[in-house]
C-alpha cells in the first residue's frame, strides 16, 4: 500500500486583522492561508510549522475564531470569507489538534469581516461588508451541529462592520445578560445589550461611544482585574493610530470618573476627550459605560488590539502598521497606561522600502495562552514569534513560521535535492532546506534570493549555487548564492555543494533599483566615514547570518539573505512563461507569452557567456507553456497552447545548437500545459498534458513520437513530473489537476502501460491548481533503498509549497 504523508507545508497569512486566533485550550493557532485555514502550534519543540490545511473556502478566509460550546464543551473551529459563508469545522474526538468540516454557515450577502464567540455564551456574531451583523444559536449534538440565525439588523448609521467582541456583562447575574460592541467604517463604537440570550431576547442598541477620528479596526473585552465590582474595559482601536479605553461598570457612573468641563488641562480637547457617561438597564440593573484611557504612540493604523488570557497580569497587545507590536500595561501606582514593551522594527527603519527590507506593518498580533509569548503577521505573510524570558526580564525573539502570499508558480529542486526553491506572484523566490538538530528534523525557509518589482512565472537551477528565474518583465536573471548562505545550509541542513568556485558576498537591492547587487567585502581607503561604516555593517550581517544556530528569522530573511545578480538575458518581447537548464547546465531554453508566430519561438542562451544562440527556434503559434531537455540532454520538447508538441534535436557537430525533429500540430484536442521526459531508456518517452484531461505518453517510433498511452482524469492537468530513475522495469508518474488533486502512476518501460498507484487524499491535496510539480533527485544506488521513501515538491495557486514525502510504490 503506498504511504503519502505531507512533510512540508509553507503558506503566508492572510492581511485581515480578524483572520487569526489562538486557542487557549489547545495551543493551536489557526489562521486564512488564502482560500484555506492553516493549523499551526507555535510553542511545538519539533518546529514542524503548519501541520494542516483546512480546504473548502471558495474564497480568501477573513476571519477566524475558536469557540467552545458552552452546553457541550465541544471544540469548534469558526472561519467566515470573502465567499460570503461561515464554516464550522469540529475538533476530532481522538486528537483534538485536527478538525474536520461540520457545517456551513450561509445567510451574508457579502465577504464575512469578523466573528465574536464568548466563553460561557451560546451564541456566535458574525459581521458582513453586506451592513449586517446576524447573531447565530449554535446547537452541537453527538453527530450534527445546528445553527440559526437567532437575530440579524442592519447597521444604522449605515456602515460595513469590521470589528465585534461579545462578552457576558455579569457573572452574577441569574439572567446572562450580554453585550455585544460592534464598529468598522465609521467613527463611533455601538454598545449592543441582550437581557438573557438563552430565553432568546434580542440585542438592541443601548450606548453610542464616540471620540475616535477614524474608523475602528478592532474591539476586545476583558475583565478588569483591578476592579472589585467586575467592571468590564473595552479597548478600541482605530486607524487614527490611537486606542481607546472604556469601563463598562455596574450602577450609575461615579462624579469622580466624570471631567470637570472646564479643567484647565484638557486646553480645548473637550470634544475628542469628554467623558460623558452612557446608561443603560439590562435583567433589572443598572450599567453605565465611561472613558478610561486613551493610548497613544503609534505613527500609522492600529489593526489588532486583543487582551492577554493570562490571569495573572493585565495587559494590551497592539499590532500596527508601523511595523510595530506593543505591550501596554497600567501603572500600579499612578494608573496611567503606558507601553511596557514594543516590538518589531525600530524606527530608523520605519521609511524604507520592501526592497530595503521593511515589513510594511503588522496586520494581526496574538498571545498565547499562557501570556508569555506573542506572534504577529507582516505584509509578507510570514509569522514573528517572540518569547519571554523571565530571567532577563525581556521579550526575545524566536522562529516563525513564513510563505507565499499569491500563486506559486514554479518549484525546482537543487540538482542534487539539496534545497527547493519556489517562486511566485508574490514577487519572491525562496529557498526552502531541512533543518536536522539533535534527532530532530523540519524544514524551513533559510533566505530569500530574489525580492522583485513583477510577478514571477517560471525557475529553474544552474547548480549547486546558482538559479535562473523569469518573471513579468520580458527578461530573466541569473543569480549566485552568496557565501553566509552557502555556510548556513552546510551547518544546519548538512548541505554541502560540490563546487570550488569562490562564492560572492551577499546582495543588497538599491533604493530606487531591480537588481540585487553584490556587496564588496573589502572597505575602500578614500571614502567617507558614513560609507565605510556601511560597509562594516554588511560585514556584520554577513556574519551574523554565517553565524546564525537556526533559519533565519522574517526580518534577517527579507533584509540580509538576498543572492547577488550575475546576469539578465535579453531578447524576449512579453512576458516570459517558462525557462529550462539543460543537464550539463550549459544551455538556458526560454519562452515568452505569445499571440503570434513572431514571439513563439524558443531562445537558448549559452552559460559559459551568456549570449543567446542565433537564430531562435520556431514551431509554434501561441505561448509556449513548457519547455524540458531528456535526460541524456540529445532532445528538447517544447508544448504550448496552440496544442501542438515539438521535439528539437541537439547537433552532433555543434553542442549548442537544436534543429527541429519533429511536431505534432494535434497531440491534444485542448491547449498543452505540461511536458516531462521518462528518464533514459532503449526508446526516449515523453508525457503530455493537458486541457483536455488527460496525459498522452510518447514513444519515439524512427524519426517520430507515436501515442502509446493515453490516461484519462477528471479535470484539466495543469502539470506533470516523472521520476527520474527507473525501478523494476517502470517508471513514475505524477500529475496534477486544475483541481488540486495528485495523483501517481505506474508506467513499465516496455509497452508504456499506466497503473494508477495512488491518489493524493482531498483534504491533504492543494484546494486550487497545481502549477508545478518537481521529484526530488535521489542520487543514491540502492534501487531498494531509494524506494522507500521519495519527496514530491508541489506548488499550487492556493499560495502553498508542499512537500510530499511518499513510499512503497512498488509494493
Amino acid at each position: 500500500m503506498v504511504s503519502i504523508t505531507t512533510e512540508y507545508i509553507s503558506v503566508g497569512g492572510n492581511r485581515h486583522p480578524a483572520a487569526a486566533d489562538w486557542d487557549v485550550q489547545l495551543g493551536v493557532l489557526a489562521f486564512g492561508a488564502d482560500n484555506n485555514v492553516a493549523l499551526w502550534d507555535p510553542r511545538d519543540a519539533s518546529q514542524r510549522g503548519v501541520y494542516a490545511l483546512l480546504v473548502g473556502h471558495t474564497d480568501k478566509v477573513s476571519a477566524v475564531r475558536f469557540y467552545t460550546c458552552p452546553a457541550t464543551g465541544t471544540k469548534l473551529l469558526l472561519t467566515g470569507s470573502i465567499d460570503q459563508t461561515i464554516r464550522i469545522w469540529r475538533a476530532d474526538a481522538v486528537d483534538p489538534a485536527k478538525f474536520a468540516h461540520a457545517h456551513t454557515l450561509t445567510g451574508h450577502t457579502g465577504s464575512v469581516n469578523t466573528i465574536a464567540v464568548a466563553d460561557g455564551v451560546a451564541i456566535i456574531a458574525s459581521g458582513a461588508a453586506d451592513g449586517t451583523v446576524k447573531i447565530w444559536k449554535i446547537d452541537t449534538q453527538e453527530t450534527v451541529i445546528k445553527a440559526d440565525v437567532f437575530q440579524d439588523f442592519t447597521m444604522k448609521p449605515r456602515f460595513f462592520p469590521l470589528a465585534l467582541s461579545l462578552k457576558p456583562l455579569s457573572t452574577e447575574s441569574k439572567d446572562k445578560p450580554v453585550v455585544l460592541a460592534v464598529a468598522g467604517t465609521m467613527n463611533n463604537v455601538q454598545i449592543y445589550v441582550s437581557e438573557d440570550t438563552i430565553a432568546g431576547a434580542s440585542f438592541r442598541l443601548s450606548a453610542t461611544l464616540s471620540g475616535h477620528e477614524a474608523w475602528v479596526r478592532s474591539l476586545s473585552f476583558t475583565e478588569d482585574k483591578q476592579s472589585k465590582s467586575g467592571d468590564l474595559l473595552l479597548a478600541s482601536a482605530s486607524q487614527d493610530k490611537y486606542i481607546r479605553l472604556w469601563r463598562l461598570q455596574r450602577g450609575e457612573a461615579t462624579k469622580s470618573a466624570l471631567a470637570d468641563d472646564a479643567d484647565p488641562m484638557l486646553g480645548g480637547l473637550e470634544t475628542t476627550l469628554s467623558n460623558k457617561a452612557h446608561q443603560f438597564e439590562a435583567a433589572g440593573s443598572k450599567y453605565s459605560v465611561t472613558f478610561e484611557a486613551l493610548l497613544f504612540g503609534n505613527e500609522d493604523w492600529i489593526y489588532t488590539a486583543c487582551w492577554n488570557p493570562s490571569t495573572e497580569r493585565q495587559q494590551l497587545l497592539s499590532a500596527s502598521a508601523d511595523n510595530t507590536l506593543t505591550i501596554w500595561e497600567q501603572d500600579p501606582v499612578s494608573g496611567v497606561w503606558l507601553s511596557a514593551e514594543r516590538m518589531g522594527e525600530i524606527s530608523v527603519q520605519k521609511g524604507s522600502t520592501t526592497a530595503t527590507g521593511s515589513t510594511g506593518g503588522f496586520w494581526i498580533g496574538l498571545w498565547s495562552p499562557n501570556g508569555r509569548q506573542v506572534v504577529s503577521l507582516g505584509r509578507t505573510g510570514s509569522w514573528r514569534a517572540w518569547r519571554y524570558d523571565a530571567d532577563c526580564d525581556m521579550w526575545l525573539q524566536a522562529l516563525g513560521i513564513t510563505g507565499h502570499v499569491r500563486s506559486v508558480n514554479g518549484v525546482q529542486w537543487e540538482p542534487t535535492g539539496g534545497y527547493l526553491l519556489s517562486t511566485s506572484a508574490d514577487q519572491t523566490t525562496r529557498l526552502h532546506a531541512e533543518w536536522s538538530r539533535e534527532g530532530l528534523k523540519s524544514w524551513h525557509e533559510f533566505s530569500r534570493p530574489q525580492i522583485h518589482g513583477y510577478d514571477l512565472n517560471c525557475i529553474d537551477t544552474l547548480g549547486p549555487a546558482r538559479f535562473v528565474s523569469g518573471a513579468d518583465e520580458k527578461l530573466l536573471r541569473v543569480f549566485n548564492e552568496p557565501k553566509p548562505i552557502a555556510q548556513l545550509l552546510e551547518k544546519l541542513a548538512g548541505f554541502k555543494p560540490g563546487t570550488d568556485e569562490e562564492l560572492p558576498d551577499t546582495a543588497q537591492i538599491p533604493v530606487l533599483g531591480l537588481s540585487n547587487q553584490a556587496v564588496g567585502d573589502e572597505i575602500p581607503m578614500e571614502v567617507d566615514e558614513e560609507s565605510a561604516a556601511g560597509a562594516r555593517q554588511v560585514q556584520a550581517n554577513q556574519a551574523m547570518i554565517s553565524n546564525l544556530w537556526h533559519p533565519p528569522l522574517e526580518d534577517q530573511l527579507a533584509r540580509y539573505t538576498l543572492w547577488p545578480e550575475h546576469e539578465k538575458l535579453y531578447g524576449h518581447g512579453y512576458e516570459i512563461s517558462t525557462v529550462a537548464v539543460n543537464h550539463d547546465r550549459t544551455l538556458v531554453a526560454t519562452a515568452c507569452k505569445a499571440s503570434s508566430i513572431d514571439h513563439a519561438v524558443i531562445r537558448l542562451y549559452d552559460t559559459s557567456d551568456w549570449r543567446e544562440i542565433r537564430p531562435s527556434l520556431k514551431a509554434h503559434s501561441l505561448t509556449i507553456t513548457s519547455l524540458c531537455f531528456s535526460s541524456d540532454d540529445q532532445y528538447l520538447l517544447s508544448v504550448g497552447r496552440d496544442r501542438q508538441w515539438a521535439v528539437f534535436l541537439r547537433s552532433g557537430q555543434d553542442p549548442s545548437s537544436f534543429s527541429l525533429l519533429t511536431s505534432n500540430p494535434k497531440g491534444h484536442s485542448r491547449m498543452i500545459l505540461d511536458a516531462a521526459w521518462a528518464p533514459q531508456a532503449a526508446n526516449p518517452v515523453f508525457a503530455t498534458a493537458g486541457r483536455d484531461k488527460s496525459v498522452k505518453l510518447w514513444e519515439k517510433v524512427e524519426d517520430s513520437f507515436a501515442c502509446k498511452t493515453t490516461i484519462s482524469l477528471e479535470n484539466s492537468v495543469t502539470a506533470v513530473s516523472i521520476l527520474p530513475s527507473v525501478l523494476d522495469a517502470s517508471f513514475f508518474l505524477a500529475t496534477g489537476e486544475e483541481s488540486g488533486k495528485l495523483s501517481i502512476y505506474q508506467v513499465t518501460v516496455d509497452g508504456l502501460e499506466a497503473r494508477h498507484v495512488a491518489t493524493v487524499d482531498r483534504s491533504v491535496s492543494p484546494s486550487r491548481a497545481i502549477t508545478q510539480l518537481s521529484w526530488r533527485p535521489s542520487h543514491q544506488t540502492d534501487v531498494r533503498d531509494t524506494q522507500s521513501r521519495f519527496k514530491l515538491a508541489v506548488a499550487s495557486e492556493d499560495s502553498s509549497v508542499r512537500v510530499y514525502a511518499i513510499s512503497d510504490m512498488l509494493s
